[in-house]
């Protein structure tokens, strides 16, 4: 059997999908590792309740839209910018 284009990509398509597995990004904190990105969640779960404080103390967390959407939105925006302003 000589290996046709049909028969190479389903061969070649598990080690596309393996190629960002490189190497886990990993924080030593009190000598535990941790992954990076709990590290980043973490912090933008404290600073989504600093900046909620804010608007509460200046009377704005009325203004800003429907607070279900708010508060997940703002911790995704947080998160991201951590991960990609640290660890890329």
């Amino acid at each position: 059997m000589t290996p046709t284009r049909k028969n190479i990509l389903p061969a070649l398509l598990p080690l596309l999908l393996l190629a960002g597995c490189s190497r886990a990004p990993a924080i030593d904190v009190a000598g535990s590792f941790f992954p990076a990105w709990m590290v980043c969640l973490t912090v933008a779960v404290v600073l989504t309740f600093v900046v909620r404080a804010i608007l509460v103390r200046l009377r704005l967390e009325s203004e800003v839209g429907p607070l279900a959407l708010f508060y997940p939105g703002l911790l995704t925006l947080i998160t991201s910018l951590i991960w990609l302003t640290y660890f890329r």
